[in-house]
């Protein structure tokens, strides 16, 4: 019997969208602007494209889910102060692709103040933007600093006649990015929703998992309880490596058989109205972990779980990495991988060889979030609405110098956390990560 989706949390208000690009208007000066694109289609192959994903700084700020818009904000503009350009309606093509909102629906359907087709466009981005000579864009982004100086250009040949074109242009990204590091309630509700579907489906992968299987079959198990509720589909590529491939860090290749005695490293997580979950388990194909398997990955657990612990308010992120590192140094030169003491392989980085990535980063809109990770060149304190995920992992490579019960043994175990007033709530909590309680669900199959 199928079990029933997961019913779906509210999504972000319209009025929720307005105080976003107020919030931003109000960092303006008087005679600024900022001009956003949305994402466009990308070509998968001739006349196929791949599923469309909004730009997750256009989507920040407006909401709008169509391809080729842009967004204009014009702090102070009597007429509309948030103006959208989006795709023509069309009814010869919208009878392939599906209806257009157009600039009636995007008004209606999406709270921006005025909104125009696409082939107004030009003749209209030179009145918006006369005389907002201070002009905030992605400079990063070819396409919106071409049409910039597309516009200035334009400007610039009516000066005489009075025409004041843009003359500074300024990053917006971090005026923008800090904005998004901190999550409204509204924002972790939806995390919280990728969370629990992302749970479901580790659980499900956990339940299906047996020797003979392939890699692939587990990521279709995930991947089908991702759209089963309602997810869009995966955050990021599933990996799934079992044996010495969850050594590899970003493997996805995914086509392995699953073989009795070894383990399955599976970090996946779903997209929900364009948030991420972000979760690693690992597990043995088996049910049951060796005790070689077993050693490792309770060394893995306790620097994972006191990481956890340790994410409050003040907390730095490089001062929970520096608690996973002595933990994990620690149960290394106690395995016998190491040799020393804890503050000499630390401080020689011995750890970085079985140990290669950092312990967390930050978790939203995009799986690897924006935000800065230091503040005045130091690392910046945790403050509440902050989410992030805790990762570490162990990787032992197949050497003549390592053990033969340790060889090619890869383990990481990762939660979404959000940081709280008062500590921290664990987005991620309902998958099993004791070995103990993975091994029991797995014997209920």
């Amino acid at each position: 019997m199928l079990p029933e989706p997961l019913p779906r949390p509210d999504p972000i208000s319209h009025e929720e969208y307005r105080a976003r690009r107020r919030a931003i208007m109000s960092e303006l000066p008087k005679d600024g602007a900022v001009l956003l694109n949305g994402a466009s289609l990308v070509t998968r192959s001739r006349d196929s494209d791949f599923p469309f994903r909004q730009n997750s700084d256009f989507h920040y700020l407006s909401g709008f889910p169509e391809p080729d818009a842009l967004l204009l904000l014009l702090p102070g503009r009597p007429e509309g102060e948030s103006v959208l350009f989006c795709q023509d309606r069309d009814p010869a093509l919208e009878a392939w692709t599906g209806i257009r909102l157009g600039a009636e629906g995007a008004v209606r359907e999406h709270g921006v103040d005025q909104a125009f087709e696409n082939a107004e466009r030009d003749e209209w981005l030179e009145a918006l933007l006369d005389g907002r000579t201070t002009l905030y864009l992605m400079l990063d982004d070819a396409e919106a600093m071409a049409l910039a100086d597309e516009v200035r250009g334009r400007l610039t040949t009516r000066i005489r006649r009075g025409a004041q074109p843009p003359r500074t242009f300024v990053d917006l990204a971090p005026l923008l990015h800090e904005r998004r590091l901190i999550k409204s309630e509204g924002e972790l509700s939806l995390m919280r929703h990728a969370a629990a579907i992302s749970a479901r489906a580790h659980m499900r992968a956990m339940r299906s998992a047996r020797p003979e299987l392939t890699e692939y079959h587990l990521q279709a198990e995930i991947e089908h309880e991702f759209r089963w509720h309602g997810a869009s589909g995966p955050a990021y590529a599933s990996i799934v490596g079992s044996g010495s491939n969850a050594c590899v860090l970003h493997y996805i290749e995914n086509s392995e058989t699953l073989r009795d005695g070894e383990l399955i490293l599976i970090d996946a997580g779903a997209e929900f109205d364009l948030y991420a979950g972000d979760i690693t388990r690992t597990f043995p194909v088996n049910g049951r972990f060796s005790e070689a398997q077993r050693a490792l990955y309770d060394v893995v657990l306790t620097a994972q779980q006191r990481a956890v612990a340790a994410v409050r308010p003040g907390v730095t992120l490089a001062e929970i990495h520096d608690g996973v590192v002595r933990d994990l140094t620690a149960g290394l030169i106690q395995l016998g991988l190491l040799e020393g003491e804890v503050e000499a392989r630390m401080k020689d980085d011995g750890f970085k060889r079985f140990y290669l990535h950092s312990t967390s980063h930050w978790l939203g809109l995009d799986v690897h979030d924006v935000g800065a990770y230091r503040q005045d060149d130091a690392p910046r304190p945790l403050e509440p609405g902050m989410v992030l995920t805790i990762e570490p992992g162990l990787y032992i490579p197949v050497s003549d110098d390592i053990p033969e019960r340790f060889r090619g043994i890869g383990i990481r175990i990762e939660d979404d956390v959000a940081v709280t007033p008062d500590g921290q709530e664990v987005l991620t909590a309902a998958v099993p990560k004791r070995a103990e309680e993975i091994e029991a669900l797995m014997a209920k199959n």
